[in-house]
């Protein structure tokens, strides 16, 4: 990053070195003043070379110019990326006639008298509160059903030496400490007796438990964890390797990697479920984030990319596709769309083309995205840039009122309509009107804010019209989150099928986060009922529908009922 923004300074010090130059060459075109025997003794073709010179002149001064402030806007942004804020949070500024804190603590100071008058109060004791710290260790902040406690009984010094008969016990109290041990895994062993019937002469042994893997060394419970660890807490798994070496066992990190290629096999019908649920939702929204997934060339990965899909019952997928190109759109939703369907994305192109291939589709435009555009812009035009972000943020009141007061369908759409739709209506008439302004240079953020929001204008209305339609694809974009959060810690997928396999999970894991279910508590479940579940009835194991049929009696470990 901060090689870039060197790179940018050079090249915006390079052209104002040159510039003085360029304008004194045109300026030699035409000098200036002349007298009128100099300019009578001009011939009109020489006037004509001079006129366009300058003219030619003024165009490359006009060129450089435009390209100097693209590139200060640039700039700009790279620093504000490398040491800036990167929040697109607003803060309106205070009114003027409103007083800060400290002002109003001195004008509360200057109106006390500088006698106040005093009374006498009987003199009482008062006893001594507890302190903080007293009150924190003594209140439970955990889960007594899931979490593990190991009791200590403190011993009273006062009865040292004294008989039971000599003293009564009225009571305890409790004192609450977080405590860790180096180690929290746990080997399950299994003795089998082997007995031999006197009267029949056979012996005998009882099988070994089924695990969910056949023939593996690792417990359903142990399976769960780990794709907890690396999908949820993004630990990549030669950490988890060398953790498992540093508490004293033996493993290879090969046999971690095809144990988790095994899981993920597992949950992949779950997965292919729950797509099918997202592609019939009536409203979706999509959008697409990279991922570094399969070698290029020595040293180089190829550029791949998520496109996850987020559904109408709250459902999310993260497919994986070899690029972004506009055809992946149309493979992963189809281009059959079910009565009334609404596609809810940001501005990038090929969503719209799909819109035009699918019979019976809305494509709906998010205004997070549109917003952003004219936060972009604050450098280049703060002032309007200021008025786009009051209205928007009007806009967007409207709907914080709608969810604080909790309404749905048609009262919901009677506030958009009574409330929103004038703000919408009021922006766009100032958003045509300053584009008006031909002060505005086409590379201009706030020129490019502006075409945005006016080209996509019918997209940013359905909101208004549908209920169920939302304002923007936040939603979405909270959800995909685990994905670069991801690429901070694993940086990349060696192979395809590797990113192919985070997606599966993550889908999985983050739908389970979208309806408050216990990930680890939904895996060690589902890896062994999968096994025996109907296959026509493979829905019901997706995390939405698991919540309805099993989540109150969900299936347990062994090392579970070993503990309890």
């Amino acid at each position: 990053m901060r090689n870039k923004c060197d790179f940018l300074m050079d090249k915006i010090a390079g052209y104002y070195y040159d510039l003085p130059m360029k304008l004194a060459t045109a300026a030699a075109l035409f000098p200036t003043p002349l007298s009128l025997e100099q300019a009578a003794a001009f011939t009109p073709q020489q006037v004509l070379m001079a006129v366009q010179g300058w003219q030619l002149a003024e165009q490359k001064l006009a060129a450089f110019q435009e390209q100097l402030d693209a590139l200060k806007h640039q700039l700009e942004w790279f620093k504000r990326q490398t040491f800036g804020q990167k929040s697109e949070k607003r803060i309106p500024e205070a009114p003027a006639n409103q007083l800060s804190l400290g002002e109003t603590m001195e004008m509360e100071a200057a109106a006390t008298p500088a006698t106040a008058p005093t009374r006498l109060v009987p003199a009482h004791q008062r006893k001594v509160l507890r302190s903080a710290e007293d009150k924190a260790e003594a209140v439970p902040f955990f889960d007594e059903n899931r979490v593990p406690v190991e009791t200590i009984e403190v011993p009273n010094p006062e009865i040292a030496g004294l008989t039971p008969e000599q003293y009564t016990v009225i009571g305890s109290k409790e004192t609450y400490r977080l405590a860790q041990q180096p180690g929290s895994y746990v080997v399950i062993k299994y003795v089998r007796p082997v007995i031999k019937r006197l009267d029949t002469q056979t012996i005998s042994c009882p099988p070994a438990p089924v695990g969910v893997l056949e023939g593996s060394r690792a417990d359903v419970s142990f399976a769960a964890g780990m794709v907890v660890e690396k999908f949820l807490y993004h630990l990549p798994l030669y950490r988890l390797h060398q953790r498992l070496q540093d508490m004293g066992f033996t493993l290879s990190r090969v046999w971690l990697t095809q144990l988790m290629q095994r899981i993920v096999s597992l949950l992949e019908p779950i997965y292919n479920a729950q797509f099918d649920s997202i592609r019939a939702s009536r409203v979706k929204a999509m959008d697409e984030t990279p991922i570094k997934a399969g070698l290029q060339g020595p040293g180089k990965m190829k550029q791949g990319y998520f496109w996850p899909v987020y559904g109408e019952l709250d459902e999310i997928c993260f497919p994986y596709c070899e690029s972004r190109r506009a055809e992946h759109v149309d493979q992963l939703l189809g281009l059959t769309a079910p009565p009334g369907a609404v596609l809810i994305t940001d501005g990038y192109a090929a969503y719209s083309r799909y819109e035009k291939k699918t019979e019976g589709l809305t494509h709906a435009q998010c205004w997070a995205h549109t917003r952003r555009e004219f936060f972009g812009s604050q450098d280049a035009d703060p002032q309007r840039a200021a008025v786009a972000l009051e209205m928007i943020g009007n806009i967007y009141a409207v709907e914080a009122e709608i969810r604080d007061r909790g309404l749905k369908g048609a009262k919901k759409q009677d506030v958009r309509l009574t409330k929103a739709k004038p703000l919408v209506e009021e922006f766009f008439t100032w958003v045509a009107d300053t584009a008006a302004d031909t002060g505005l240079l086409p590379s201009n953020p706030m020129s490019k804010a502006l075409a945005y929001a006016h080209k996509r204008r019918a997209g940013l209305e359905v909101f208004l019209s549908d209920a169920d339609v939302p304002i923007d694809t936040n939603h979405l974009e909270r959800g995909l989150r685990v994905i670069p959060m991801g690429r901070k810690a694993w940086l990349f997928c060696w192979t395809e099928l590797g990113a192919k396999q985070v997606g599966i999970v993550q889908s999985l894991l983050t739908t389970c986060r979208l309806h408050d279910i216990n990930p680890y508590d939904y895996l060690v479940d589902v890896l062994q009922r999968v096994g025996q579940h109907p296959s026509s009835r493979v829905a019901e194991l997706t995390p939405r529908l698991w919540k309805e049929h099993f989540a109150a009696n969900p299936l347990r470990s062994d090392l579970y009922n070993i503990s309890n």
